[in-house]
């Protein structure tokens, strides 16, 4: 589901969001296990947020959504020594993508994508480690507002990155091209050299599939 600026702001601002854990949308009709790679690796109109040696021989792409209870999950538990092993050691180029499932994950995403001094993975890392504190309560804007300044928004640069509709339209066509022409369906879900793999896959089920 694509949302425009008024839909958007009124969701986001109301403070009124129905927030899921995993979504909902049609797998793709030519959806495969596996996705052609160089098709894969195309950058959206945002460009991609990457860590990692990009000549790397395994590439792992992953869309999640900040709101994702899975999502953090994977974060929480798999994340640091994944990153350890296998992208701070040359073995993995990681792209992070965004496939917000709510008005809230999607200005949530927005800000990461806005952090001053590209701070996008510190902001996409205070996010889950703050999530309960933002996502599932009842007035999010005042919250998200607190957690944004601590990595450097001001009251005004935050508004104005939830009122950037070239930035949501962005967001929309990572999201859109994610579920259309390879089969996003989920959050997380993690392509592995093109061989697409769904959910919070542990350290153990990381190691035996990039063994592979």
């Amino acid at each position: 589901m694509k949302f425009n600026r008024r839909q958007f702001l009124g969701q986001v601002g109301a403070g009124s969001l129905a927030i899921g854990a995993v979504s909902m949308l049609p797998r793709s009709a030519h959806a495969a296990d596996t996705v052609d790679l160089a098709a894969l690796l195309k950058p959206g109109p945002l460009g991609d947020n990457t860590m990692g040696d990009p000549k790397a021989p395994i590439t792992v792409v992953e869309y999640m959504s900040l709101t994702c209870s899975h999502c953090k999950h994977f974060h929480d538990t798999t994340w640091k020594p994944f990153k350890e092993k296998y992208i701070d050691t040359g073995k993995v180029h990681f792209i992070l993508r965004d496939f917000p499932l709510d008005p809230l994950a999607t200005a949530a995403i927005m800000l990461a994508h806005s952090a001053p001094n590209n701070n996008f993975f510190p902001m996409v890392d205070l996010l889950f480690d703050q999530q309960e504190k933002w996502a599932f309560v009842e007035n999010p804007v005042p919250a998200l507002l607190e957690l944004s300044k601590q990595v450097g928004f001001t009251q005004e640069t935050f508004e104005l990155t939830l009122k950037n509709q070239a930035l949501l339209d962005g967001v929309n066509a990572v999201k859109d091209r994610g579920a259309n022409e390879f089969g996003v369906n989920s959050t997380p879900t993690f392509f592995i050299n093109g061989a697409r793999h769904p959910g919070a896959l542990s350290i153990e089920e990381m190691d035996k599939l990039l063994a592979g």
